[in-house]
């Protein structure tokens, strides 16, 4: 402990003057170089060894080394829980957390760069809904933009839910970005509201299959998008537009089977493999089929 009591302190000072660094950083450098090391042990041992240590003393700056190793990483912890981060305070407008709605056809939960789109196209068609989000500044941005009805909310909470009257929508869209929230979300919309709609955002594959556990129409995120650049590229190397939507459409009915056909076995790693190998061999000889089809439409 006096090696550390004395150590600990002067590391703190050389890191705040010579160093720079703020109280935390300056803490956490004196606890990492408070402690003894097993340097110390070599240098006690060969000092014994010669005789210029007594055994008394020799055992005293051992358990010294020891002690201070030891209470390094409990010094640790009690860093961790008395120096804790300061939580951002978000600063939430009344009117915000007000969630006020007639009865919503569809809830939204999440505002970002698809929930908005979603918001834009049922506006559009003055289909009436209602959107939670947990981001200031997504709300501020979509209700800059007219009487958007999105809300102050964290849709896992159920008195959120409530409020919202989820319970007399038809859908459900979960929008968030992260995967994890979406999985959690729709398990309580699950729970609570068996009957409801999901339609909820994947990030991968393994994400539509978690999804679909949950009887939720799982959209990939970056799927269509996909699918339309293929489109643009192939027309761009030579082919019609006609030949290209069909390619396109040819893939996507294609992978959407075979993600179908791996959900069935997506926790056995092998079977997945195996799926995937033969989807590959059926899709190209789907593709040389049609490659045949035309060269013999123009003969």
């Amino acid at each position: 402990m006096l090696l550390v009591a004395i150590k600990l302190p002067m590391l703190f000072i050389i890191g705040r003057t010579a160093g720079g660094l703020n109280n935390r950083s300056a803490l956490q450098l004196g606890l990492v170089l408070a402690a003894g090391g097993e340097f110390a042990f070599v240098v006690f041992k060969i000092g014994s060894t010669q005789g210029l240590f007594e055994a008394g003393l020799y055992d005293m700056l051992v358990l010294t080394i020891t002690l201070s190793m030891a209470i390094t990483p409990l010094l640790f912890i009690a860093l961790a829980r008395w120096i804790k981060p300061k939580a951002k305070v978000v600063n939430v407008p009344d009117e915000y957390r007000d969630i006020q709605t007639d009865k919503p056809r569809v809830v939204i939960a999440g505002m970002g760069r698809m929930g908005q789109i979603v918001a834009r196209i049922l506006r559009a068609q003055k289909i009436p809904f209602i959107a939670l989000d947990t981001a200031v500044e997504s709300i501020e941005f979509s209700r800059s933009f007219g009487n958007v009805p999105v809300f102050y909310g964290d849709p896992l909470r159920p008195e959120i839910l409530r409020a919202a009257k989820v319970d007399e929508a038809e859908y459900f869209v979960i929008a968030t970005d992260d995967p994890d929230t979406n999985i959690k979300t729709a398990e309580l919309i699950r729970k609570l509201y068996p009957h409801m709609k999901i339609i909820a955002r994947a990030r991968n594959r393994q994400h539509v299959h978690r999804l679909m556990d949950i009887g939720a129409h799982a959209v990939r995120e970056t799927f269509y998008s996909s699918l339309e650049m293929s489109r643009q590229t192939l027309m761009g190397l030579g082919l019609t537009e006609v030949q290209a939507d069909a390619r396109i459409s040819r893939f996507k009915r294609h992978d959407e089977q075979v993600l179908a056909a791996q959900h069935e076995v997506y926790d056995d790693d092998a079977k997945v493999l195996q799926t995937a190998r033969e989807a590959r061999a059926d899709l190209a000889q789907l593709f040389e089929a049609d490659r045949l089809d035309e060269e013999a439409a123009k003969g």
